[in-house]
C-alpha cells in the first residue's frame, strides 16, 4: 500500500525591513564629536586654579595703562581659565532662567535639525504644509530675531557675558603677572579654546554652505 507523503510547501523567510528615523545624521554626530574633542583638548591646557586665586600675587595697578597691560598678559596666560569662567557664568545664568534656557535650546535644535543637518529631500512638512528651503530659512531667521530681541533670552545672554567679562577684567587688572612664564605663551596664542572655536566654525561651515547652496 503506497502512502502518499504530504506536499512540502516552500518556506520563505521574508526579511522585514525596519524603517527607523535616525536620531542624528552622520554629519551631526561628527560635528558633536569634534566639538567634544576640542573642548577636552582645551580644558587639558588650562592653568592650575591655585595660580589664578593666589592672593599673594594681587596688587593695585599703578595706572590704567598698567591695568590694561596686566589684563593682556594675564589673558595670554589664563586664557582657558578665563573662558571657562565666562562659560560658567553664562551657564549659571541660563540655569537660573529656565524659560530662557529652554527657549534657546529649542531655537538651536530648530536650526540644527530643520536646516543645517536636514537633507533637502524630502522637503519640510509642518501641519500638512510644505516649506521650501527659502521659507524654512526665513522662518528660522524671524524666529531667532524674535527670541533674542523680543524675549528675556537676549537680556540674559548679554547680562551674563558682561558679568563674566567684568570678572575676568577685574582679575586680570589686579593680578600681578610678573611670576608667570609668558614668553612661551605667545607662539601658542591660537591654541586651546580659541582653536576649539575656529574648529567648530570650520565644521559648521560645511553644513551651512551646503544648506545655502540649496536655497
Amino acid at each position: 500500500m503506497a502512502s502518499s507523503s504530504p506536499a512540502i510547501l516552500p518556506i520563505s523567510n521574508p526579511q522585514t525591513v525596519e524603517s527607523q528615523a535616525p536620531v542624528a545624521t552622520p554629519a551631526f554626530r561628527a560635528f558633536i564629536n569634534n566639538i567634544t574633542e576640542n573642548v577636552r583638548s582645551g580644558l587639558s591646557t588650562r592653568r592650575p586654579w591655585s595660580e589664578l586665586v593666589d592672593r599673594s600675587a594681587f596688587s593695585k595697578p599703578d595706572s590704567i595703562t598698567d591695568a590694561a597691560g596686566r589684563i593682556r598678559k594675564n589673558y595670554t596666560y589664563f586664557r582657558i581659565n578665563y573662558l571657562t569662567i565666562i562659560a560658567a557664568v553664562l551657564g549659571f545664568s541660563l540655569l537660573t532662567n529656565p524659560f530662557s534656557l529652554i527657549t534657546l535650546l529649542g531655537l538651536l535644535a530648530a536650526w540644527l535639525f530643520l536646516y543645517l543637518f536636514r537633507p533637502s529631500d524630502p522637503p519640510l512638512v509642518i501641519l500638512g504644509r510644505t516649506f521650501s528651503e527659502r521659507e524654512t530659512l526665513g522662518l528660522l531667521i524671524v524666529s531667532s530675531i524674535v527670541v533674542i530681541f523680543l524675549t528675556s533670552v537676549g537680556s540674559v545672554l548679554i547680562s551674563a557675558l558682561l558679568l563674566g567679562t567684568a570678572v575676568v577684567a577685574a582679575h586680570g587688572a589686579f593680578r600681578t603677572p610678573e611670576d608667570l612664564f609668558l614668553d612661551e605663551q605667545e607662539p601658542g596664542a591660537s591654541t586651546g579654546f580659541l582653536s576649539f572655536l575656529s574648529g567648530a566654525a570650520t565644521n559648521a561651515a560645511g553644513p551651512v554652505v551646503a544648506a545655502a547652496a540649496r536655497v
